[in-house]
């Protein structure tokens, strides 16, 4: 049987934005230094990577269109919850219940990051971003 050729693979996209956030204790609110990333090849997922000091970064991979929900009202699932603040921020609730981290960043800067990626990759087009070849390979071995 004949292979149909290889539909070629959009150019891969990266976007990197630094960003301020915040972790919320009981008391008080630090401030720690974060990168927003994304990858067209992984198109429907955004990483936020906490650069904590004298330690490696800690990085969360989170649904773009789940971000944009959670600006408008609470949503998640496991281990990862948004909900927009009182005061225009958004409140990432990221961990299992009981260790779970409460960060406030700000909602319209982080909205735009993600409204970004949509640019690079418009909702609907994300499986054509995707390379299968690698998975493919692997289930014919």
């Amino acid at each position: 049987m004949p292979q149909r050729p290889a539909t070629p693979l959009p150019s891969p996209h990266l976007l990197t934005r630094p960003m301020a956030m915040e972790l919320l204790g009981p008391d008080t609110a630090v401030r720690i230094d974060t990168s927003v990333g994304y990858h067209s090849r992984d198109p429907h997922a955004l990483s936020i990577a906490f650069h904590l000091l004298g330690e490696e970064s800690v990085v969360w991979r989170l649904d773009r269109e789940m971000v944009l929900a959670g600006s408008l009202g609470p949503t998640g699932e496991g281990e990862v919850h948004l909900e927009p603040a009182p005061d225009g921020k958004l409140l990432l609730r990221l961990g299992a219940a009981g260790h779970r981290a409460v960060i406030r960043c700000d909602q319209e800067e982080l909205a735009r990051f993600v409204r970004d990626t949509f640019l690079l990759v418009p909702q609907g087009t994300e499986e054509r971003h995707i390379d299968w070849r690698p998975l493919l390979d692997s289930l014919r071995r």
